[in-house]
């Protein structure tokens, strides 16, 4: 799956988490995670991994992208 970074914003809404707390969770830096959610840069397959891996662990389901685009959800 890959990780779109309009999905990582809205994951971190559902768990009200800050840019910080995602990049501490995660064991990347904040700068990796600021500047992949403002379209700065992709990510690298790990990175990615590491950030999809923390949001699974934590609840969210990230939805593929369908018809409307790719979505989020808590379990």
């Amino acid at each position: 799956m890959e990780l779109a970074p309009e999905q990582c914003r809205a994951a971190r809404g559902l768990l009200n988490w800050t840019q910080e707390h995602l990049a501490e969770r995660a064991g990347v830096s904040r700068s990796t995670v600021r500047d992949f959610e403002c379209h700065r840069h992709v990510l690298h397959r790990g990175t990615e991994t590491l950030l999809i891996r923390t949001f699974e662990d934590a609840g969210v389901m990230l939805l593929p992208p369908g018809e409307y685009g790719p979505g989020v959800r808590i379990r």
